[in-house]
């Protein structure tokens, strides 16, 4: 028979609890763009019809790996988001500003295909 959740997070150590709440974090904070588009409540032919492509152009783009920025800001943007590049190292972070011309470009409504 299972308990419910609260049960059991009620008999967890302090020191488990708070692993769990961060690793929920970390997970919450990384997911795939199927997962995105998901959590925004938006259908892949909504964005499709933000896009100006079809339906299918964003499934292939949720399954790919390997795309342009351009591809990958014009998908963020169109769910209400905006690209950040950052590269993180032992001692810090550092935003990568570089790819900022290319949002001035991608703004006027050109997409990009995948590489």
């Amino acid at each position: 028979m299972s308990k419910p959740y609260s049960i059991l997070r009620a008999k967890m150590k302090p020191a488990a609890r708070k692993k769990a709440a961060e690793k929920t974090k970390i997970l919450l904070n990384a997911m795939p763009l199927q997962e995105l588009r998901h959590a925004r409540n938006l259908s892949q032919e909504q964005l499709a019809q933000t896009l100006s492509v079809k339906q299918a152009a964003v499934s292939k783009l949720e399954k790919r790996t390997d795309m342009y920025i351009s591809t990958l800001r014009n998908f963020i943007k169109a769910m209400g988001g905006d690209l950040e590049i950052i590269a993180t190292f032992p001692d810090g972070s550092v935003q990568i500003s570089q790819f900022e011309n290319i949002a001035a470009k991608t703004e006027r409504g050109n997409f990009p295909s995948s590489a």
